[in-house]
């Protein structure tokens, strides 16, 4: 049996989004900072995007345990298949 790709991610894509998540958070902290209203609107709107970018976070681990555990299953499964297949013979005669 072959073995699956497993892809991979470069270190030029995980710097990519390093960056992009860096610079937009950036720039709604720059722009509630700088947004002309009363302070505790201000304080709202931050704690709402930290909220938010928690919640992503959190959301994200959950996608990717849920995609682990099925690829899991789905491994053993696999495994419990070649071994079946390799215990098999088909000119096996039983002796009744």
């Amino acid at each position: 049996m072959t073995k699956p790709v497993q892809p991979t991610m470069t270190a030029a894509y995980y710097a990519q989004c390093v960056i992009s998540f860096a610079v937009a958070l950036g720039s709604v902290g720059i722009g509630i900072v700088f947004l002309p209203v009363n302070p505790w609107v201000r304080a709202f709107l931050a704690v709402a995007v930290l909220y938010t970018v928690t919640s992503a976070f959190g959301l994200a681990k959950c996608v990717r345990d849920r995609q682990e555990a099925a690829n899991t299953a789905s491994r053993v499964d696999q495994a419990r298949l070649d071994k079946l297949l390799s215990e098999h013979d088909p000119f096996k005669v039983d002796n009744l």
